[in-house]
C-alpha cells in the first residue's frame, strides 16, 4: 500500500508539471497572436488535473514498463509542442472548429468517466454511456483531432514529430487499456455493442 500510494502521488505531481509546462507555452502564445487553435488544448488538459485528483483509487492497474512507458509518450508529446510566429496552414477559424470538436469529445469522455478516469491502463469501473456509445476511446479520439489541428495551425517539423510519436503511443496505450479490461465481462459484453476503437467505420 506505501508503494502504490507513492506511485500515485508521483503520478500526480507528473501531471501538475505537464501541465505547467503547457500552460506557460500556449498562454504565452494566446497572448501574442489571439489564436484560440492553441487556447483549446490548454482548456482540455486542464480537466485531466481536476480528475486526477478526484479519481477512484483501483488495484486493477496495468504496472507493466510497457504500459508505463506508453503512457509517459502519449502523456509528454503535448507539453513539448512550440507556437511560433509561422502561418496555418489554413485561417485559425478552421483549426479553432476542429479543435471545438476535440475538444467536446474530450470533455464530453471526461465527464462521463468521472472518477473512473485515470492515467494508467487500469480498471476503474467500466463505462458505457455518452460518447462511449459510439467508440470505446472517445477521449483519444478527441485527443486526436486537437493535435492534428494544433499541427495544422504551427506546422513545424517538430510539432508533427512530437506528436506522432505520441499519439502512436496514444493508440497502442488505448489497446493496453483494452487488454486490462478485457478480464471484466461487463466490459466483453460492452466491447460487443461498440466495436470501434477510436474512429467509427475506420478503426
Amino acid at each position: 500500500m506505501p508503494r502504490d500510494a507513492g506511485r500515485d502521488l508521483i503520478a500526480r505531481a507528473f501531471v501538475a508539471v505537464l501541465f505547467t509546462l503547457l500552460s506557460v507555452n500556449l498562454l504565452a502564445d494566446f497572448q501574442r497572436t489571439g489564436h484560440l487553435t492553441g487556447l483549446l488544448l490548454l482548456a482540455s488538459e486542464a480537466l485531466v488535473v481536476v480528475l486526477t485528483i478526484v479519481r477512484r483509487r483501483t488495484p486493477f492497474v496495468d504496472r507493466s514498463l510497457t504500459a508505463a512507458a506508453v503512457t509517459v509518450f502519449s502523456m509528454a508529446g503535448p507539453p513539448l509542442v512550440r507556437t511560433g510566429a509561422e502561418h496555418g496552414l489554413v485561417p485559425d477559424v478552421a483549426t479553432a472548429l476542429a479543435s471545438g470538436v476535440g475538444l467536446a469529445l474530450v470533455i464530453g469522455g471526461k465527464l462521463t468517466l468521472g472518477r473512473s478516469f485515470g492515467i494508467a491502463p487500469a480498471n476503474r469501473g467500466v463505462v458505457c454511456g455518452g460518447p462511449y456509445g459510439l467508440v470505446r476511446h472517445p477521449i483519444y479520439a478527441g485527443y486526436l483531432i486537437t493535435h492534428a489541428a494544433f499541427v495544422v495551425a504551427h506546422p513545424r517539423p517538430w510539432n508533427v514529430g512530437i506528436l506522432a510519436l505520441s499519439d502512436a503511443a496514444l493508440v497502442y496505450r488505448a489497446l493496453i487499456e483494452e487488454r486490462v479490461l478485457a478480464a471484466d465481462a461487463a466490459y466483453r459484453a460492452y466491447c460487443q455493442r461498440v466495436g470501434w476503437h477510436l474512429v467509427p467505420g475506420v478503426f
